[in-house]
């Protein structure tokens, strides 16, 4: 594992996309060491100076200081910042650089909303500063769990924290802050974490965990992830390559494909009671940011 410690002119990347409950990206780190083998992301090291996404992590050690500047700002209007759209702000690398317990202090200090995905348990360690973010204003706290079978995640995300441990850590963050919680059930895999009996292991697991909501999604292919992601199926999946490479290749065995999956996935939302709208909880939190703005 190499790290290329990086200065940052700006924290936040502006997000223009209107269908994103959030404006601004904060990513930490660029490169993570989780491995995913769908990641989309990977593109984004060509920018860079090179290496590979899994092993060369480049860190913005200045971005603490940056996003205050940007936050103290007169005109900050508190918008929603996603953080680690691109890279997992709890990869391995945040376990050296702790650079999430400055990010959410200045957060605090701003009463500003955040929303943060993470495969990693190491947010346990942030718990006191995310529970008083979340009595401030408004939190989600999402992860990524895609499978009820260790072998297939040992696979598909080889440096990210077993499954059980993201439902228990998103269990305390339930039960021990105000933040809203989510699972993030994507990308959904045809033929390897699509059956039934997956996904249904999922959302019984998440109404007994109590998250606010189940996002799911289909598997995303473009760029240099395409690539990356054939290699990796006809590897270890070889039986499955020639009928993702039809369905990902053809527009027809596509629509016919999404006509089954998310009809069953609608039924299982309606079975056990929960739902897929991770804005729900946004607006009400969010009345509360406002009126404590007079404060800062």
């Amino acid at each position: 594992m190499k790290y290329h410690e990086i200065q940052c002119l700006n924290a936040c990347n502006r997000i223009r996309e209107g269908r994103l409950p959030y404006h601004w990206d904060l990513n930490i780190y660029r490169g993570c060491q989780h491995a995913c083998q769908y990641c989309y992301a990977r593109y984004s090291h060509q920018y860079l100076e090179g290496g590979d996404f899994d092993t060369d992590i480049y860190v913005k050690t200045n971005i603490v200081e940056r996003l205050e500047e940007m936050l103290r700002k007169p005109k900050w209007d508190h918008a929603v910042i996603n953080i680690g759209g691109v890279s997992d702000a709890y990869q391995a690398a945040e376990a050296k650089y702790g650079l999430m317990r400055g990010i959410l202090k200045v957060l605090i200090k701003y009463k500003t909303p955040c929303i943060i995905c993470t495969k990693s348990d190491l947010i346990l360690r942030d718990l006191d500063l995310i529970n008083e973010l979340s009595q401030l204003t408004y939190v989600n706290i999402a992860s990524t769990i895609t499978a009820d079978n260790e072998k297939i995640r040992a696979r598909l995300e080889p440096g990210a924290v077993p499954y059980e441990r993201r439902w228990a850590m998103l269990k305390r963050i339930k039960e021990e802050t105000n933040a809203a919680v989510g699972v993030h059930l994507m990308p959904i895999i045809p033929y390897l974490t699509d059956q039934p009996t997956n996904l249904e292991a999922i959302y019984k697991k998440a109404q007994e965990t109590d998250v606010d909501y189940v996002l799911p999604g289909m598997l995303y292919l473009k760029s240099v992830t395409r690539t990356h992601f054939y290699n990796f199926i006809s590897h270890d999946y070889p039986q499955l390559y020639e009928n993702l490479w039809q369905l990902y290749h053809n527009k027809e065995v596509k629509m016919s494909y999404k006509k089954e999956l998310y009809p069953m996935i609608s039924r299982m939302q309606r079975k056990y009671g929960i739902s897929a709208d991770y804005n729900r909880f946004k607006e009400e939190k969010m009345k509360r940011t406002v009126q404590l703005q007079w404060d800062i």
